[in-house]
C-alpha cells in the first residue's frame, strides 16, 4: 500500500510548484516589453503541471489520472 495520500504528497507536484513560484520570480524581472508577452506565457505553463496533476488526481479513474500526469 502506498504511503501517498494526495497529490501533494507526490514528488513531482512538488518540484512543479517549486518550478511555478520559481518562474514567477524570475519573470518579474523581465523588461516591461514582455510584461503582458513571453512573461504571461511562460507563467501560464509552468502553473499548468501542477495544476494537471492537482485536476488529474480528482478524475474518477485511474486511466484519467494517467493521462493528466
Amino acid at each position: 500500500m502506498s504511503d501517498i495520500k494526495s497529490y501533494k504528497d507526490l514528488i513531482v507536484w512538488q518540484k512543479a510548484m517549486s518550478l511555478a513560484k520559481l518562474v514567477y520570480t524570475l519573470s518579474r524581472q523581465f523588461p516591461k516589453e514582455e510584461q503582458y508577452g513571453l512573461s504571461q506565457q511562460i507563467r501560464r505553463a509552468s502553473v499548468s503541471v501542477p495544476s494537471n496533476i492537482a485536476e488529474g488526481n480528482g478524475r474518477g479513474s485511474k486511466p484519467d489520472y494517467i493521462r493528466f500526469l
